[in-house]
């Protein structure tokens, strides 16, 4: 049976700065924003809608914000608000993982929006035109939270090959709950939305495609991580997680039956 191997959080230390997985992985997701953002400028429809290297970098910088202050906010929140009212100390230690993507997405939609107003430009096209980039970032983000020993999978059969012990948790074989969102919820949905976005869609098209299908994507594979918690809802009792889950497949779908009533943007 595997084990988690339980690296050391810390990659390398430079004097008394000791630079963790978890922040290269947010490092790496941001150089994959550019250098996706980059081969996505090549293509004819976006290339004609007039983008250029230093609108991304510029979307970057308002990202990067949105992605640390949203997804922190969103984990102290949605997940832990009174363990944090507890600690308010520990709001600000992101250095030690705790990130939601629902709060992380918001705060990249708020941040977007004051970049599209600085610089003349539609917020829906300024989010289809970063959609295709942000899920391998966030596959990024959940390597570092395998790395961490966070997010442990439900209890799993011995017989999984990959199943797997979480020495932190217990000594009960568990689903690798964070390769799995890092595959489907991110390597999986990158590909559905870059192949979808390759050619031109009605704005709010390739918006929709993203926020429906990480909404679904993210619902299936929290049947396989152990929940911040569940809520009862009649017979149905579902995690944090997919609760969160349902307002992003409902926006979805109302953004592709808009971007599809209307007639395509010439």
């Amino acid at each position: 049976m595997l084990i988690h191997p339980m690296p050391d959080p810390i990659a390398f230390s430079i004097g008394p700065l000791a630079v963790r997985w978890y922040g290269l992985m947010y490092l790496l997701a941001f150089v994959l924003f550019l250098v996706l953002g980059r081969i996505r400028m090549k293509q004819p429809h976006i290339a004609a809608a007039g983008w250029k290297k230093e609108d991304l970098d510029d979307m970057l910088f308002y990202g990067v914000l949105g992605v640390v202050i949203g997804g922190r906010l969103g984990e102290v929140l949605f997940y832990h608000p009174m363990y944090y009212l507890s600690h308010p100390a520990e709001i600000l230690a992101v250095w030690k993982g705790g990130m939601s993507f629902h709060g992380g997405f918001l705060g990249v939609m708020a941040a977007m929006l004051l970049w599209a107003r600085k610089n003349g430009r539609r917020l829906m096209d300024v989010m289809d035109f970063i959609a295709p980039l942000v899920p391998l970032g966030y596959a990024a983000g959940r390597l570092g939270n395998f790395i961490n020993a966070e997010l442990p999978g439900r209890l799993a059969d011995a017989s999984l090959p990959w199943a797997m012990i979480w020495p932190n948790v217990d000594q009960f074989p568990r689903h690798p709950s964070p390769l799995y969102q890092a595959l489907v919820d991110g390597v999986l949905l990158f590909v559905v939305v870059w192949l979808f976005a390759r050619k031109p869609r009605p704005t709010m098209a390739v918006s929709g495609v993203f926020a429906a299908g990480y909404g679904v994507a993210r619902f299936f594979t929290e049947y396989f991580r152990t929940p911040d918690y569940e809520v009862t809802l009649g017979p149905l009792v579902i995690s944090a997680g997919q609760m969160l889950s349902v307002p992003m497949i409902v926006l979805g779908i109302v953004l592709l039956l808009t971007a599809y009533r209307k007639p395509p943007a010439s």
